[in-house]
Parts: C-alpha cells; structure tokens; sequence
C-alpha cells in the first residue's frame, strides 16, 4: 500500500515540489539506488539481530518515511528524504522474503506466493486509494500522513506474530560439511543465476507496467481508457495466480510449477501480440497469471538452496544478493524496451522479450531447491 501509495501520486510530487522532467528522473533514480543500498545493509542487520527484528522495524519506519516525502518542500530535502524512504523499502524487502523461507522451513510447506499476493493485493487498494485522493484534491503532505497512521500501527501491531528467527548465527559445521565458498558473501554462482531469472522476470513485469498502455494505444489503435485496461488485466491476474500459486506448488512441485507458468508467460505475450486491443488486453493477463508464480518460487529456491549448503545465517545474505541482481530488471526494463522500441518498433521489441521467457522455461529444473525445504531447528513429527 505505501510503495503504491508513492508511485501513484509522484506527478503530484512533481508538481508540488516543482520537479523538471530531468530532476524527476533523478529523484526516481536516486530513490531505487537507495533501496539497492538498503538490500545490501540488510543482510549485515539481519545476520546481528535477526530477520524478524529487521522487519518490525522497517515496517513501521516505512509510511514514517513516506510521510517525509510527503513534507520535502524542495530538491534537496525531497532527495534526502527519498534516500531514507528507499532504503527502508530495500531494508523491509529483504527481511520480509527471508522471513517468508523460514516460515516455509518451520511449517515445511511453501507460503511465498501467498506473501507475494498480499503484496499485490496492497498495491491495488494503495492505487485505488491514491487515486481517490487524488480526484478528492487531497493534498500530497495529508494524503500520506492521513495513510501513515493506520499502517503504522497496523504494522506495530502484526510485526508481534512474526516468527524470531535465529538467523543472527550460523551454526557450527565441519568443512566437508558445506562449502565455505560464497557463504559469507553471499555471491554464489547459484545466487547470481537465479538473480537472472528473476531479473528476466521482473524486466518483463517492467515492460508491461510501463509500455503495454502505450502499445495499444500507439500500435493497436486503441483508445487511451481502452489500453488502460491492459495493466488492470495483468495486475488482476498476477495477484489471483499468486493466490493460489502455493496449493499449485505443493501439488505439482517448483520445477513444473515455473515451467508451466513460463510457457502460459509464452502463450500470453504472443497473445498480446494479436492486433485485435480486446485479444491483446486477454494475452496480458493471462501473461501476468503466468508470471505470477516465478519469482515467489524462484526466491523460495534461493532461500532454501542457501540454507541447505551455508546454513540458516545465510538465507538474509543470500535473498539480498539476489535481489541485488533481480532488481535490475526493474531500472533496466522501461529503459531497455524504450530504446529498442525506437529503432525496431514496440511490437517487435514485445516480441523480442519471448527470448528471456524461453531461457527461464529452459532453466526451471534449478528451482528444485524450492521443495527441498529443510525443517527448522525444533521441529518434529
């Protein structure tokens, strides 16, 4: 709700802070550095104090940061600003996803796609009550305070019944028994190829977040409300595949899971593809239900797999490198698709985007480590 929140009224920001177009971007950019800063602080806090303190705190200091954004009156404050909120956002999505694998080695059944629909589900009643707020002319200062309060103690409160994980120490192993290689670091060979799968994924979500509106609109012919509802589509679907992404997954396993989910991926963008607006706005959602399911199985690989070789102390590190990586699809997509969209043509350039599709079908046998969930320490029966 709170990262929704911000996107959604970042024209009023501009505005209310007096932003060019090219210190907009700045301030953009500055905010997602920030949170790639606090994914790498979170490993270091959560291997002293554990994933579970790491993220009460973050939680609550995260509409606390919003609302300081909300009060930055010009350039430089709203940087200084944006700087804090990002890296809580980095902090809390780090924490968040470790503490979402231990829950899965503590109940030895997968959950992370049902956090993942909770986040998705946040984000369409932040977008909606952004927009609310913006139709009702609610100033941009009182529209995040007036949502900060609530979520903080919302936050204060459900931060209680996170699990303590004691992720702050890894346990004593003989060196025959896992590698030492990458544990510290964090930056093993498995982390960094499973960084590009999400990545991938995430670089498709970016493009069609940001250019699949303007391919209908541009290249279809549709009107403006028309390809609007192009995202809706895939957003809709996203969240109700993520719903019910954990029954699937306990009932066929990661490696079919991720594969028949990246071929739905496949069947869905060449859908959008169609020059008819209505088809194209069904192939988006029915790419977004087949993205659904990827990175919430593909994290539960990295966190499992991680766990298996270093140890528990290792998941937080190992969750953050990967999402070091991924997160690159995220800056690099809307950027990456504009500039080749110049020079071949948005449909082309969608069509393209099928390559990385293919490679994560191609790779889905490594997300075994997604069922190979080891139980936490105490655990019986």
């Amino acid at each position: 709700m709170v990262l929704a929140s911000y996107y959604v009224r970042v024209p009023s920001l501009k505005s209310s802070v007096g932003l060019t177009d090219g210190r907009l971007g700045v301030v953009l950019t500055f905010a997602a550095v920030a949170a790639l800063l606090g994914m790498q602080f979170a490993a270091a806090l959560s291997a002293r104090y554990g994933s579970s303190l790491v993220a009460r705190v973050s939680a609550v200091a995260l509409p606390v940061s919003l609302s300081v954004v909300g009060l930055s009156g010009g350039f430089v404050p709203l940087l200084a600003a944006l700087l804090l909120f990002g890296a809580v956002g980095g902090l809390l999505d780090v924490a968040m996803n470790s503490q979402a694998i231990a829950v899965e080695r503590a109940l030895d059944r997968p959950v992370m796609n049902g956090c993942h629909a909770a986040w998705s589900l946040g984000s369409i009643i932040g977008s909606l009550l952004g927009s609310l707020a913006v139709k009702g002319d609610v100033p941009l200062t009182w529209h995040y305070l007036l949502l900060g309060v609530p979520v903080v103690v919302f936050a204060a409160v459900i931060g209680r019944w996170l699990m303590p994980v004691a992720d702050g120490r890894a346990p004593e192993m003989d060196a025959g028994e896992r590698p030492a290689a990458g544990r510290r670091s964090g930056w093993s060979p498995a982390v960094v190829l499973f960084g590009v799968m999400g990545a991938a994924v995430l670089l498709l979500e970016g493009a069609v977040s940001t250019w699949s509106g303007v391919y209908l609109h541009e290249d279809r012919g549709a009107t403006l409300a028309v390809a609007s509802l192009a995202y809706v589509g895939f957003s809709a679907l996203q969240a109700a595949g993520r719903l019910f992404g954990d029954r699937l997954h306990r009932r066929f396993g990661a490696v079919r899971l991720v594969f028949c989910g990246g071929l739905l991926a496949i069947a869905g963008l060449a859908l959008a593809l169609v020059p008819s607006p209505a088809v194209a706005i069904a192939g988006f959602a029915v790419l977004g239900a087949g993205l659904s399911v990827l990175l919430p199985v593909i994290l539960s690989a990295v966190g499992h797999s991680s766990a298996q070789r270093y140890g528990p102390a290792s998941v937080a590190t190992a969750v953050s490198r990967f999402t070091t990586v991924s997160y690159a699809g995220i800056l690099l997509g809307p950027v990456v698709v504009g500039w080749l969209a110049e020079g071949l043509g948005l449909t082309w350039t969608l069509a393209g985007l099928q390559v990385l599709l293919v490679g994560v079908v191609l790779l889905a046998r490594r997300t075994a480590a997604a069922d190979q969930r080891e139980q936490a320490p105490g655990r019986t029966g």
